[in-house]
């Protein structure tokens, strides 16, 4: 077993279930047909990690916007409470179509929850406690020919927002360099590791990190370098279409600074000890950086390396 054997086994610990993908994409399209009937939507398409195929395991949820007719809805966009009227809409036609009672077009859906939601009618599918649960999260949105705007309930706002760009954009860069996806699922397992020490950081914020500071190279020196690169961003992280601002405002950006630090430094000491043909020294510090779930590469004598002996500070004199 050599080092890129573990950046195997992690990536299989890490990459969703290939049967709840293929779960998420069936419902997804059940809604999709569904909504897609309604006499005032226009289109329905997915957006998210599905649609950018950089999820996670578990699958959380499947997001799906729905692209409604602005001339059956003019008073939809403006100020005021028609962004709560479009969530609305969508938890209706959800009830209509998708309730596990009364469905018209399936029965599949349980319960659809609205009143903590700001941007989406939230539905549930599974039974509570279910082990491979996740919901289907449905937002209304208003098609312009620089984006859409979608609804923000709780500021009684619509905002303008392209969510295909970084759709397309991950897709791209995926046709250049087939590791780039999976590569971008390291990094999000990575902030979910070090999550004690940057606070939440979210996914979107590393994908997007991903596109500016990953590139092309064999997976362990693309990582390095990405560590290196990651750690001399401003790490002002904003929409890439230019139109929403900053992802998360609320940004621990000092202690992911400090995080990225740690792991450029360790990544680069893992590159040079397989450089060095010191596959568990590698690996141990690979470990360091991804947690448990990257094996180590045991010594020939079958024992885990230790690491250097720690120095034990002694009085003086």
């Amino acid at each position: 077993m050599a080092v890129l054997d573990s950046f195997d086994s992690l990536q299989a610990e890490i990459d969703a279930d290939v049967e709840i993908v293929q779960l998420a994409r069936e419902r997804r399209d059940v809604f999709k047909t569904a909504l897609s009937t309604a006499p005032d939507v226009k289109l329905v398409w997915g957006s998210g990690s599905l649609a950018r195929s950089t999820q996670l395991q578990p699958v959380h949820d499947v997001d799906l916007v729905v692209e409604f007719d602005p001339d059956q809805h003019p008073e939809w966009g403006q100020p005021g409470k028609s962004a709560e009227d479009a969530i609305e809409r969508c938890r209706d036609l959800v009830h209509e179509l998708l309730s596990s009672e009364s469905g018209s077009h399936a029965q599949l859906v349980r319960q659809v929850n609205t009143a903590n939601r700001n941007r989406a009618a939230k539905c549930f599918i599974d039974p509570p406690g279910s082990d491979d649960a996740f919901t289907v999260d449905v937002m209304p949105a208003l098609r312009r020919s620089d984006g859409i705007l979608i609804p923000f309930k709780r500021e009684e706002r619509w905002s303008l927002a392209d969510p295909e760009y970084l759709i397309n954009e991950v897709a791209a860069r995926q046709r250049e360099w087939p590791q780039f996806r999976p590569l971008v699922r390291v990094l999000k397992y990575w902030a979910r590791q070090h999550k004690q020490d940057t606070g939440r950081v979210k996914s979107l914020v590393m994908e997007v990190l991903a596109l500016e500071c990953l590139s092309q190279a064999n997976r362990p020196e693309a990582l390095k370098n990405f560590f290196i690169e990651a750690s001399n961003h401003d790490l002002v992280i904003e929409d890439p279409a230019e139109l929403s601002g900053l992802i998360q405002p609320d940004l621990d950006t000092a202690g992911l600074r400090r995080a990225l630090e740690d792991s450029a430094a360790s990544a680069s000491a893992a590159v040079k000890a397989v450089a060095n043909n010191d596959q568990p020294t590698a690996t141990r510090l690979w470990q360091s950086i991804f947690g448990e779930a990257f094996p180590l590469v045991l010594p020939p004598t079958g024992e885990p390396d230790p690491g250097p002996r720690p120095i034990k500070d002694s009085p003086q004199g």
